[in-house]
């Protein structure tokens, strides 16, 4: 059992940048691929960035795409969420996530939750306008 715990959320004024973090508990970190979704309230979890266990690749959703930046640091087990350009409508509890499969249907990422088997407790970020 891999346990993950964010941090760096926080309240920041629109256009502003957080640099979210991911800890990982266990060194098999490294084997897994990780991703980032956030759950605004009243809403469904949904999907914000992927990235392979190399870092060679990563994905994106489009609302994000060029303002968010994951990557992470196999060999300090952690993972991070560069956010830039925040806009109000990014404020949600952002969840880091890993998986042991490595391909989804021919692609290096996935979009589903459910595909993921590990994750952390959430982080809070709050944009305001």
């Amino acid at each position: 059992q891999v346990q993950l715990v964010e941090s760096g959320g926080g309240l920041v004024q629109a256009g502003g940048s957080l640099r979210l973090s991911c800890a990982a508990s266990d060194r098999t970190f490294s084997t897994y691929v990780m991703a980032w979704f956030r759950q605004a309230p009243g809403k469904e979890r949904e999907f914000v960035a992927h990235i392979n266990w190399s870092g060679s690749r990563t994905y994106y959703a489009d609302s994000v795409k060029g303002r968010f930046t994951i990557s992470r640091e196999n060999a300090k087990n952690t993972g991070a969420l560069q956010m830039n350009s925040l806009k109000p409508e990014d404020t949600a509890v952002y969840y880091c996530t890993i998986g042991f499969r490595q391909y989804f249907g021919g692609n290096y990422y996935s979009t589903r939750s459910n595909d993921y088997e590990y994750w952390g407790q959430g982080t809070q970020v709050t944009v305001s306008s």
